[in-house]
């Protein structure tokens, strides 16, 4: 892979940038960033600041007829489930990777269809990076046995439910304990808490399924950062993952996990050993 492209130009991409030039054997050939007219400046400084050292010719478009003419074999998406609708099949028509990492958006079944459906025409892949969620990979494997459950915890404080139909549940300023405010189906999160819905949409492709899967959503006042717990039985394997993720110094609402997750795709494709 010689030709980059990204969708987005916020906190994630930034991080994602900054591994990738750390970890590349030589510069790449074209970094191409597809950014809206607001955050175009902000792209070009992005691309700016790593230089020659990421890449010969780096793009800013604005434009995705001009993204795309430039002929990117893997594509990153970095800027939300709305980019996702809007791009992902005309991405993967060209015959280009597409990394998506708003996972939440394939909790519509006519779009994730419609996405594999342009991926197969095409032959070309759609790839789900784990994000900001641990053993992706033990849950992938131990489907192919057989899985008997499958539960996705996530714990935040308080607070950062606010906006979330757990605002009318719960007393969130003034909670002293734990609460679990939904115990549900990962289908059932990914629509009502779409804030959460990319690492339970993960958890749920990877292994058992929306509805299948079980999500439990509890506000913590004795944490300070987002906990995500997956607990797995199956014919192979019994375990559990529990991951403490920190946020992006340059969006906190963004697990700095995510963008390390995507920069861990793109140096796959490159590097000669792949893990």
């Amino acid at each position: 892979m010689r030709r980059l492209g990204i969708i987005g130009a916020g906190g994630m991409t930034e991080t994602l940038l900054d591994a990738v030039t750390r970890g590349l054997p030589a510069p790449l050939e074209a970094v191409t960033i597809l950014a809206t007219r607001r955050s175009a400046g902000k792209a070009e400084a992005l691309l700016a600041r790593h230089g020659d050292a990421l890449a010969a010719a780096r793009l800013v478009r604005t434009e995705r007829a001009a993204f795309l003419a430039d002929a990117p074999q893997f594509v990153a998406e970095c800027a939300g489930q709305g980019a996702v609708r809007e791009h992902g099949v005309a991405v993967l028509e060209t015959g280009a990777e597409l990394a998506v990492i708003s996972i939440g958006a394939l909790a519509d079944e006519a779009l994730r269809l419609g996405l594999e459906q342009a991926a197969a025409r095409a032959g070309a892949r759609l790839v789900l990076p784990p994000g900001a969620v641990g053993g992706i990979d033990a849950l992938v494997a131990a489907r192919l046995s057989r899985l008997e459950e499958v539960t996705y915890t996530g714990r935040k404080p308080p607070l950062a439910w606010k906006g979330t139909p757990a605002e009318a549940l719960l007393d969130l300023a003034t909670l002293a304990e734990p609460a679990i405010f939904f115990d549900g189906t990962a289908r059932e999160a990914a629509i009502r808490y779409p804030q959460n819905a990319n690492v339970a949409a993960t958890v749920a492709l990877a292994g058992a399924g929306f509805e299948a899967t079980r999500v439990r959503l509890v506000a913590d006042p004795t944490i300070n950062r987002n906990l995500h717990e997956v607990a797995v039985r199956s014919a192979a394997a019994d375990f559990t993952i529990r991951l403490e993720g920190r946020p992006s110094p340059t969006n906190p609402k963004t697990s700095l996990t995510a963008g390390l997750s995507m920069a861990r795709e793109v140096l796959n494709r490159v590097l000669p050993l792949v893990v």
